[in-house]
């Protein structure tokens, strides 16, 4: 019983643990006999978030509850006046605490490995939350590592959005900070997204439980399709083959890092779909709709038409809070083309304190500057045919792949290591020995592109006739599936990728 109310570090609760399923279960039990009254499912779901955000981090949940005592009363403030520079100050204020607080926890050791790089300096670090904790509550957390919260980056969005939004009259304020409390911590996209705007889900906090038998159906749907995604595709592509081959790519084949920098398009794709899928499928279930986040990226023709479809939250708020307030298209060309590069970059070191990730926030940018340039210099004269289609579709892919690799690489010279195997020692003759040994990871890999690449309306096709199953041939397919998954999972832990960030 201890452990259900123990954070451990090594066993942090995901939507991949049997434990979470109970919880939640028991969660979905209890709601039978509350939903109803909207106050008492507001302060359920509160009390579960807050829950599972202590399982998943531990003590760091203290930030999460500064961050919405912090930004709730600034909304408030922000709305209750009249002046219009003290409700930019606030605004600024509001992003000011709260990206100061996602610098030190996500980007003190990068800063300050560069100034001691730079002026040949000696400065060290110190975690001075866990110096704090330790004194207050006697624990012995280390106060010379800085841990970084899970989804701080993502809640961090979120509560900025939230300030912005009241700033620009888009939403009025929340009628209680426990209101505001479950906008931040809603546990089913809290860690890993997707990021939820405040007038987005604001809204649905008011709004009597309502879930359609054909939604409830199409929620089981993306939960085990998440699963299916995250265990049976992303986690064995990873620890029996990408990893071993970003780890050391000097000590393989051109054509082995090849293929694990394709392995690794296909893992993280449906690592994080995976996860937003079930986060979805359970906001559902609650009677809570989330965005899509994620729309066949990898169909994609071009590189503009790749960030429509790929972490869709993401992407749509860096272009409304970013890169409009920068000027967006307004300024002229050269403008434009900076902006694009200035909002990838920065969305690149959002996902981490690392240049290779600057750097594939680099490439993404110049890719977005350079098909805006494309557009207005051929102005759409080159016809729309299925084999213009497949090459822009071939070349996109790979360049979203060569991305991907300093996306994953350990550090720099690692990534360009991989590269360089790439392009001077493919050695394709031994391409079928390698297959061979590796046959059951590339099945499963060509197994992950195939559901990718299938038809949408093959798709929705699987998914209507799902929903449309008896309620009995539903829980036979869904316990066969966990067990499946259950059988297939590794025995240590694979938290989701998006957690890092």
């Amino acid at each position: 019983m201890l452990e259900l109310v123990t954070y451990s570090e090594n066993s942090p609760l995901l939507f991949t643990q049997v434990i979470f399923w109970v919880l939640f279960g028991t969660i979905i039990i209890t709601y039978q006999f509350i939903y109803k009254n909207i106050t008492a499912r507001n302060f359920l779901l509160l009390c579960a978030s807050l829950y599972f955000y202590y399982m998943s981090s531990g003590f760091y949940f203290v930030l999460l509850i500064f961050s919405t005592i912090v930004d709730y009363y600034i909304g408030e403030a922000i709305f209750n006046s009249t002046n219009p520079s003290k409700r930019k100050k606030l605004v600024f204020l509001s992003a000011l605490i709260n990206l100061s607080l996602l610098a030190y926890f996500k980007y003190t050791f990068f800063f300050t490995e560069g100034v001691n790089e730079l002026f040949h300096l000696d400065l060290e670090q110190e975690n001075y939350l866990a110096v704090f904790l330790n004194s207050v509550f006697g624990t012995a957390m280390d106060t010379t590592n800085i841990f970084l919260p899970i989804g701080i980056s993502f809640y961090t969005f979120q509560t900025i959005s939230y300030s912005v939004d009241i700033y620009r009259g888009d939403i009025k304020p929340v009628d209680s900070i426990w209101d505001f409390a479950l906008f931040v911590s809603f546990f089913p996209q809290l860690v890993a997204g997707p990021i939820v705007r405040a007038s987005e889900f604001i809204p649905q906090i008011y709004t009597p439980y309502k879930v359609r038998e054909s939604e409830f159906g199409h929620a089981l749907f993306l939960i085990a399709g998440g699963l299916i995604k995250k265990i049976l595709i992303s986690d064995y592509i990873s620890i029996n083959f990408v990893d071993r081959i970003f780890e050391s790519p000097w000590s393989y084949s051109g054509f082995e890092n090849l293929m694990a920098a394709y392995g690794y398009a296909i893992q993280i794709y449906c690592d994080f779909s995976g996860y937003t899928d079930i986060a979805i499928g359970v906001a559902v279930l609650l009677g809570f709709r989330l965005p899509l986040n994620f729309n066949s990226p990898y169909k994609a023709t071009d590189i503009t038409d790749f960030w429509r479809r790929w972490h869709i939250s993401l992407s749509s708020f860096l272009r409304d809070y970013l890169y409009i307030p920068l000027g967006g298209n307004r300024k002229g060309k050269i403008r434009t083309y900076i902006n694009l590069i200035i909002t990838m970059v920065l969305g690149g070191l959002w996902h981490g304190a690392h240049f290779r990730f600057i750097y594939w926030g680099i490439l993404h940018g110049v890719g977005l500057a350079v098909h805006k340039l494309w557009k207005e210099t051929t102005k759409n004269k080159i016809p729309n045919t299925p084999i213009t289609t497949a090459i822009s579709g071939f070349v996109t892919f790979h360049f979203v792949c060569y991305a991907w690799i300093y996306f994953r690489a350990e550090d720099m010279q690692h990534a360009e290591s991989m590269i360089n195997q790439i392009l001077t020692n493919i050695d394709l003759s031994i391409a079928w020995e390698v297959i061979v040994a590796y046959k059951q990871v590339f099945g499963v890999m060509v197994l992950g592109f195939f559901l990718h690449w299938m038809p949408q309306k093959w798709k929705d096709k699987i998914a209507i006739e799902f929903i449309a199953m008896p309620d009995f041939a539903k829980a036979s397919f869904l316990f066969f599936i966990g067990f499946i998954l259950f059988q297939s999972r590794s025995s240590e832990i694979q938290p989701f990728i998006y957690f890092q960030f």
